[in-house]
């Protein structure tokens, strides 16, 4: 059964390394018969959660691209949340993005989640903070799943990713979606 995938790549550096760890695990699902939407974060107007909660009696007042990208999360069976690691957590455009769901979260429910990560330090523990802040985020979405982790280390310049392990199992793991 084809489901549909959405990929937020969280990446302000356009095809930077995890966003081409991204369209690999898209070309995998893709090649699965999925239908697969990538949503790169770069460039993206979207601002900090202002915590005045106008989003419970109508909607959010800041005018931006979060409600047409959180509408695409609550619609998607499948969420990968891509992100490079900034001081052992996520961009803060991803970030960003979780915080904006608030209006919503309730209803991201029955996901299927997929995180891709990259980073420049070698040492794997230094994922530690990045895998729990996005764990904190799946925890909040009743009835959802994590279903499988990229974790590439070792990148830092644009496109040091070509040739890591990393980019077949991205590809891999896009075509294991069931």
């Amino acid at each position: 059964m084809s489901k549909k995938v959405l990929i937020i790549s969280g990446s302000p550096r356009v095809n930077g390394n995890s966003e081409m760890l991204c369209d690999q695990f898209a070309k995998g699902a893709s090649e699965a018969g999925h239908e697969v939407e990538k949503i790169s974060l770069a460039g993206k107007k979207i601002g900090f959660c202002l915590a005045c909660y106008a989003c419970e009696k109508s909607s959010c007042p800041q005018q931006d691209d979060a409600r047409s990208i959180i509408d695409k999360m609550l619609a998607a069976d499948v969420l990968v949340l891509s992100t490079p690691v900034y001081f052992y957590s996520m961009s803060a455009q991803l970030k960003a993005l979780i915080d904006r769901s608030v209006m919503v979260y309730p209803n991201i429910k029955e996901k299927d989640f997929y995180y891709i990560m990259t980073m420049a330090d070698t040492e794997m523990q230094n994922f530690r903070g990045t895998v729990e802040a996005l764990r904190g985020f799946v925890l909040c979405c009743e009835n959802s799943r994590e279903c499988g982790m990229i974790q590439a280390s070792g990148v830092f310049e644009k496109g040091e990713i070509i040739g890591h392990p990393a980019m077949e199992a991205a590809y891999k793991m896009g075509k294991t979606i069931r």
